[in-house]
């Protein structure tokens, strides 16, 4: 593959090229690069956002599953070479490369596995302090939405439990190649301080997933499946729906549930 071969976008990847340098900067310019020394970017491409890490006091690794797109890297960014992870980000054991260390994630995500890739940031949160990427806008929108809110959902509480979430910007469809037919939203998500819960972590996860099952419901009847207490049941949080409730009552929900005898 010679140097200034393009790599071309593969639908079943899900990959829309980001062509815009400004955007680029601007995603690389949003991470604060402090307390690690690594940051991992998934899919990468052909590097448009790669370039301005390489610039910043951080190691830079990127993953990269598109073999057309590794080779184009290697040819391309002579200085990443021995960081190009070529493996699927979703499968790949990340202690392999950064063992106990903490890393940040950054990148523009194929929208077929963006949520995919946060629920897998969550499993392995004492490692990652930061998390910048592009996403479909409305899934960016529902991650960091408030209780109250018609898209609050599953992937907002979760989050929101051990991440700070804050929507940053909005990209029309005009800057990718292809084009995707609609617009992307960039977030940042950054660790809270004290990112572990004050009740069963598993049982909080189950709560919230089956809670927004039935969103529609009140929990009374959407949390039916948890054999509650008659006494448990007259307990006020129960006449409410789940969109209702902001992640510390999901904590309280889930305190109040272990306890029930």
């Amino acid at each position: 593959m010679s140097k200034d071969h393009q790599v071309r976008a593969k639908k079943h990847l899900g990959q829309h090229f980001l062509t815009d340098e400004s955007i680029a900067e601007k995603i690389s310019d949003s991470l604060s690069y402090k307390g690690y020394d690594h940051v991992l970017e998934i899919g990468p491409g052909m590097g448009v956002l790669t370039k301005y890490l390489l610039k910043k006091d951080i190691v830079t690794h990127v993953i990269e599953i598109d073999t057309e797109s590794v080779e184009y890297l290697k040819n391309n960014y002579l200085n990443l070479a021995d960081r190009i992870i070529e493996k699927d980000f979703l499968k790949y054991d990340l202690k392999e490369v950064f063992e106990e260390k903490p890393f940040a994630i950054i990148g523009n995500f194929p929208y077929n596995i963006s949520s995919q890739i946060l629920f897998k940031t969550l499993e392995m949160r004492d490692q990652i302090p930061e998390f910048s990427g592009m996403f479909q806008k409305e899934v960016a929108l529902r991650i960091c939405s408030k209780e109250g809110s018609k898209v609050y959902g599953i992937l907002s509480v979760l989050t929101q439990a051990f991440y700070d979430a804050s929507y940053l910007f909005t990209v029309p469809p005009s800057v990718f190649n292809p084009p995707p037919k609609v617009d992307s939203g960039v977030l940042l998500l950054k660790r809270k301080e004290n990112y572990t819960l004050p009740c069963d972590e598993k049982l909080f996860f189950r709560v919230v997933k089956t809670g927004f099952q039935q969103r529609r419901k009140t929990l009374r009847n959407s949390l039916k499946s948890f054999d509650i207490s008659e006494n448990l049941k007259s307990n006020p949080i129960f006449d409410q729906r789940p969109e209702q409730l902001s992640v510390e009552q999901f904590i309280t929900l889930t305190q109040l549930l272990e306890n029930d005898n």
